[in-house]
């Protein structure tokens, strides 16, 4: 084994050169915020009840940069009444206003792109070149995907017999509980703002209380498109407000993004009402590179490099992040010192530099949970090949929230293969035969995403049907189009986000049996 490669000494070196390069500093214009964001409900700012609020933190330098509302039962019942009564008529829109809405909304965010996106990293502390290359964009075409789809739409007629005809109508459900998580806190609300919109449904959204400041921005530019009452923020803490607004008698529907302890509670709350629920959980996705990737040294592999080194793609926070690696152990030698050295290559810096390739942890609790598993990969006897520490910052980004790409060798059965780390940190270990490979993808309670890397056609189709997660990737990872289903199997979820079929969560079916015949039964 070739010492230099393996013991990460030489690319430590690497990473301290890229921190302190200062050649190619893009630094994007901080926006100036309010000193306080109020919640939105029924078209306008409104202050929380009580009038708390709670300091909202930027991970990029670990300072206080503005206050969010600290709502309490009292905000999340007046937002889900306002919903419920805008509901009465928003569920009757028809397809085509509600189809012009929703492209309105995508026309504005794309007008004003790079101030979103700037806002949104200095909420989430991810690097600036992702917000403006895939948050925001992707946040715009959901919302011209789910505009077209309804228009597109029928419903169902059969006629059964000469007298009696059975029609199939979908219709929106009613209020919508909504609670994103942290990780992308505009993506993760469209995903789930425009199917339950274009389905017809009206919504009360609950942001992550880290990241609370995004979506208000959002609804500032967009909120005048929407009658008043048919999108409502109210933002505070999950522990207080997540019980409150899910079992309200007025909510129809749950949906869901976050861990998976948490989505278990999310599940009980909505048996209080009997109501539906979807769930988008978590996840320890496996990425695996079978023997024909080192066939040659091309483009191909060159690709699957940048495949594995994806677990570092908005900082390891992404709950299908790539975050298991398993090679074949007939390439493992060759393809690792490429991993490490492109891993080694990542520039870390200010999020808000154009330049740099990953950001900030989204905030003190997680860095620290993140240094906590590395600590742990290392008390469990994982060799690290690379990383393993925080990445100490300088000048004005000193106080934020760094850790260095971390990659550990080790196997299966331990924790840092089995946990959820959300961070970036890559559990890296070997396999015999594609049978073992597969038998070490599923062997995890998680099932929401995995990668698969080949060069044989067969195994393109044969490996990722045996693999027990809702999407796998086929050449390629981390790719998130708007008309392609999403989901977890086992204890990362239920349900889907993206595609069509999301509109059937955000509907019940009505049905319509129809007589034509003017004589009775005859029974009575």
């Amino acid at each position: 084994m070739n010492e230099l490669c393996y013991s990460g000494a030489k690319y430590e070196t690497i990473f301290e050169k890229i921190k302190t390069d200062k050649v190619m500093n893009q630094l994007v214009k901080r926006p100036e915020f309010k000193a306080t964001y109020d919640n939105y409900i029924g078209g306008k700012f409104v202050a929380p009840i009580g009038g708390q609020y709670f300091d909202v933190v930027s991970p990029i330098d670990g300072k206080v940069f503005t206050r969010a509302a600290h709502s309490t039962k009292v905000d999340i019942d007046l937002a889900v009444d306002t919903a419920y009564e805008a509901f009465k008529t928003w569920g009757k829109t028809s397809v085509t206003e509600r189809s012009i809405l929703l492209n309105k909304i995508a026309q504005v965010i794309e007008d004003n792109l790079e101030y979103i996106a700037t806002v949104e990293t200095v909420d989430n502390g991810k690097a600036i070149r992702e917000t403006l290359a895939a948050d925001i964009p992707l946040a715009i075409d959901h919302f011209r995907y789910f505009a077209s789809v309804i228009r597109a739409e029928e419903s169902s007629i059969a006629e059964l017999d000469s007298q009696t005809v059975s029609i199939a109508l979908s219709e929106p459900l009613g209020v919508i509980a909504q609670i994103i998580p942290w990780n992308f806190p505009i993506l993760m609300a469209v995903w789930k703002l425009a199917p339950a919109l274009a389905a017809g449904n009206t919504v009360v959204l609950k942001p992550a209380e880290s990241t609370p400041i995004s979506i208000l921005v959002l609804m500032e530019l967009i909120g005048d498109i929407l009658p008043p009452g048919v999108v409502n923020i109210v933002n505070g803490f999950g522990a207080e407000l997540g019980r409150t607004l899910v079992t309200n008698k007025k909510v129809s529907k749950a949906a869901f993004t976050g861990s998976t302890p948490t989505g278990r509670l999310v599940m009980q709350y909505a048996t209080e009402n009997i109501i539906p629920v979807t769930l988008e959980l978590g996840g320890k996705s496996p990425n695996i590179f079978l023997k024909s990737v080192g066939d040659a040294d091309d483009d191909f592999f060159d690709k699957a490099v940048e495949g594995a080194v994806l677990f570092a793609l908005n900082q390891g926070e992404i709950c299908t992040c790539p975050s298991r690696l398993l090679i074949h152990e007939d390439i493992y030698e060759k393809f690792i010192a490429r991993v490490i050295e492109r891993t080694a290559a990542i520039k870390l810096g200010n999020p808000l530099d154009r330049t740099t390739m990953m950001g900030a942890q989204t905030s003190l609790v997680q860095k620290e949970k993140i240094l906590s598993y590395i600590k742990l990969g290392k008390e469990e006897g994982a060799e690290i090949l690379i990383g393993g520490a925080e990445n100490h910052m300088e000048g004005d980004i000193s106080g934020g929230y760094y850790i260095k790409p971390t990659l550990f060798k080790g196997n299966n059965k331990m924790r840092i293969f089995q946990e959820e780390i959300f961070g970036p940190v890559l559990a890296v270990t070997t396999f015999k035969t594609t049978e073992e490979a597969i038998a070490i993808a599923n062997d995890t309670m998680y099932g929401l995403g995995a990668g698969v890397w080949t060069r044989d056609a067969h195994e393109i189709y044969q490996v990722p049907r045996a693999i027990l997660a809702g999407r796998v990737w086929v050449n390629q990872y981390h790719s998130y189009p708007a008309g392609a289903p999403f989901g977890g199997y086992k204890q990362s979820g239920i349900g889907r986000e993206n595609h069509k079929m999301m509109l059937g969560h955000y509907r019940q079916t009505k049905n319509m049996l129809i007589s034509y015949d003017k004589k009775k039964l005859g029974f009575f």
